[in-house]
């Protein structure tokens, strides 16, 4: 009989199968972790209390000792299939990528239908599921409290909204860890269906998912990173509900150079729950990652052309940019023509794109 134990990490959530659950000790399951999820044995710390992922330190890991013993059999813990284990490990793991199944074997026919399902076609959402929230004062005013108080923004927090006809009501937030830029929830399905079934009895549902911004990631370019783009998707995804909201909450200096707590609300468009439900996002990161740019694992349709990146004339359309560069151009002749070229999305001129390539390598 085969079993699937689930190992929860600062990952995420990853199955291992298991052949002969009633004879595999701690020590087999460490290996079968090192073989199928690629973390050394040396490295792993398993526990079954997730309090083990909240750990800063080793020395704080190896308090968590009931899954120390190799020769215990997992069986006698209560582990069987379906349940989660605890994994805490030191330093990076490689993942491998998904198979790749080569679509055009010889002897094989292929139709245009064939070749257009192959494809991912990127297209603008025209309106939102959702065109409006509101927050009860109280809740808000909680979750913002301990996070500006306490942790002066440093932190990033995260919870889920659960709603009442229009309005959020009441905020949750699960066991989580987190850090100035990463934000890993610690998930337990088991108080999860506490607060499914309070809010059931109150008539309310689960609706969307609140987090906060530290104060070094409102320096940056964007509104939402890709990771917390990513995990936003996930959360969507797995709420199957359409109307699905994730707000942020952020501090920002006003005119009078006063801190204002900022409460922004997004719907993320279906296109983009889609892409990260069938795999497309890349989840290896690092240092040299723009936080700001969302990767694909591979190519992806774009008003008909195969793109990882933005059109010329996409990103160039800006009024402040063109507002910039026309300094450097004819008013009567190449501003317009540029315009011209943003207003229809159409190709711009080479000599165009080398004269804005350079304004930018020399700022």
């Amino acid at each position: 009989m085969v079993t699937m134990i689930r190992i929860r990490s600062r990952d995420g959530l990853e199955r291992v199968k298991i052949e002969n659950p009633n004879n595999t000790t701690i020590a087999d399951l460490k290996t079968l972790i090192e073989n199928q999820l690629g973390v050394p044995i040396s490295n792993q710390i398993l526990s079954k209390d997730q309090n083990l992922l909240l750990a800063k330190t080793l020395d704080d890991r190896i308090r968590f000792a009931d899954m120390s013993n190799p020769q215990t059999l997992v069986s006698s813990l209560g582990i069987g299939h379906g349940s989660i284990v605890f994994l805490a490990y030191e330093g990076e793991r490689f993942v491998a990528g998904p198979a790749v199944t080569p679509s055009g074997s010889f002897g094989r026919k292929m139709t245009m239908d064939d070749l257009i399902a192959k494809q991912m076609r990127i297209s603008r959402q025209e309106s939102p599921h959702c065109e409006a929230v509101s927050f009860d004062r109280d809740a808000a005013n909680v979750f913002q409290h301990y996070v500006n108080e306490t942790l002066a923004f440093a932190v990033k927090r995260g919870g889920s909204c659960t709603e009442g006809k229009v309005e959020v009501d009441f905020i949750y937030e699960p066991p989580q860890q987190g850090t100035e830029d990463r934000l890993v929830l610690v998930r337990d399905p088991e108080e999860e269906n506490l607060v499914e079934a309070i809010a059931i009895g109150m008539g309310m549902r689960r609706v969307g998912f609140i987090f906060t911004q530290t104060i070094s990631q409102s320096k940056g370019d964007y509104t939402m990173s890709n990771s917390e783009v990513a995990q936003a998707a996930e959360l969507h995804g797995e709420s199957g509900l359409k109307e699905w909201v994730t707000a942020l909450v952020k501090l920002e200096v006003n005119e009078d150079g006063a801190a204002d707590v900022h409460f922004e609300a997004f719907q993320l468009s279906d296109m983009c729950v889609r892409l990260f439900k069938e795999g497309w996002f890349e989840s290896e990161g690092g240092e040299e990652v723009d936080p700001k740019v969302s990767r694909m694992k591979k190519d992806v349709v774009v008003g008909g052309k195969d793109t990882k990146e933005p059109t010329f004339v996409k990103r160039i359309s800006d009024f402040h940019l063109l507002l910039l560069v026309a300094r450097f151009l004819d008013v009567r002749a190449d501003v317009p023509a540029l315009a011209e070229c943003v207003q229809l999305q159409s190709e711009v001129p080479e000599g165009y794109q080398l004269l804005i390539e350079s304004l930018a390598s020399s700022c």
